[in-house]
């Protein structure tokens, strides 16, 4: 296994088993000893985001609700308690490292609708430019589906995608993938390195090991295919033993899944896919040679918009003679970009009246088609 130092961003997510006992409630010691993990990757210059399971099995046992299988609505509840507390011990937690700490409640819809994912991604980015620990936690209180059948391996390699992370680390209650569930059979042989997830490696996972977990081998081979295919190396390790990341690091099993040498960009893909887009925005040649050399679009470039689009929709830019030259996902409702083409990054808020973005489209939501590249 590769060092984690070597990585620039890693998201990392935690099983509710580990967490939480079923008993005596959260396991604070090991908690710690995760923020002290976490603070050492920092002090390297490494930003960590957490994607954190927890809530429900931390509310039932606040709640006394004990093994039981819960209803729906219960499980919703123990959630809402549970997720108070989760929320306040990762504060303390990591807090006691000198890291600052912010919580963000997720959903899968929140990483597939485009609005929502501009603004999941958008607040997250922000929280690691304030070098804050994003906390991402499932959210369970008003989730229907996912607190059935468990997405939260998932949910963290969406994350991993969606915010650049270039490793995912998914702690769980077993040291990596074997050739069978080991628990079951006794001749499995652990596999140290996957190359790429194919069918012989899907048909090796297991079912969930505990009903505090609620996904098994299955998802995370799942998020693996997420991962690896947009670039994302992912290890699969045991959470069980203190400072689990430190463990990694000391060579200690896990199984690490290499990213795809060729990455699929699915999200830009995505975008220049669309059929046709809500709208359109005249830009000047100003803007063109912006765009080409991979700057944003702002405001001040945008010479006429026309459309009925909101924000998140995708829209086309067009060159003055009207030739597209890209797509993108515009950061304004129509009305409020009407207000604010051709205006300097300085003067939006005064004419919109709230503090706004300053790019139009951000480089990150843009694809340059190739008639543009070509032809300018």
């Amino acid at each position: 296994m590769q060092s984690l130092k070597k990585y620039r961003r890693i998201t990392v997510k935690i099983g509710s088993a580990l967490l939480v006992d079923r008993t005596t409630g959260l396991k604070r010691e090991w908690l710690a000893s995760l923020a002290q993990d976490i603070g050492t990757l920092a002090a390297h210059g490494a930003e960590v985001l957490v994607v954190s399971s927890g809530a429900i099995a931390l509310g039932r046992t606040i709640l006394g609700l004990g093994k039981r299988a819960l209803k729906l609505e219960e499980s919703q509840a123990a959630a809402a308690v549970g997720q108070i507390a989760l929320a306040g011990a990762w504060s303390d937690a990591l807090g006691g490292h000198g890291l600052k700490s912010g919580q963000i409640l997720l959903t899968l819809g929140d990483t597939e609708e485009r609005r929502r994912y501009l603004n999941a991604r958008a607040t997250i980015s922000t929280l690691l430019k304030m070098k804050a620990v994003p906390v991402i936690n499932e959210n369970d209180t008003v989730a229907t589906s996912e607190i059935r059948y468990g997405d939260n391996d998932r949910l963290a390699a969406r994350v991993a995608t969606m915010m650049g992370a270039d490793l995912l680390v998914l702690l769980s209650d077993i040291d990596g993938l074997y050739t069978a569930p080991p628990a079951r059979d006794p001749n499995a042989e652990f596999i140290p390195v996957v190359e790429r997830i194919t069918p012989d490696i899907e048909a090796m996972a297991g079912a969930a090991a505990s009903e505090l977990s609620r996904g098994g081998m299955r998802t995370k081979l799942d998020a693996g295919k997420i991962a690896n295919a947009a670039g994302t190396a992912m290890v699969i390790t045991s959470g069980t033993r203190l400072s689990p990341l430190m463990a990694i690091e000391r060579g200690e099993r896990a199984t690490f899944f290499k990213p795809s040498p060729t990455p699929v960009k699915g999200y830009k893909t995505w975008i220049a896919g669309q059929l046709e887009p809500a709208g359109r925005l005249t830009v000047d040649a100003g803007a063109i040679g912006a765009l080409m050399s991979g700057k944003s679009l702002l405001p001040a470039g945008v010479k006429l918009v026309s459309g009925n689009f909101a924000r998140g929709d995708t829209v086309a830019i067009l060159s003055p003679e009207g030739r597209e030259i890209a797509r993108g996902l515009v950061a304004y409702d129509a009305a409020d970009a009407v207000r604010i083409a051709g205006l300097k990054t300085a003067e939006i808020e005064t004419v919109l009246g709230y503090e706004a973005r300053s790019a139009m489209i951000h480089r990150d939501d843009l694809v340059v088609s190739h008639a543009g590249q070509s032809g300018e």
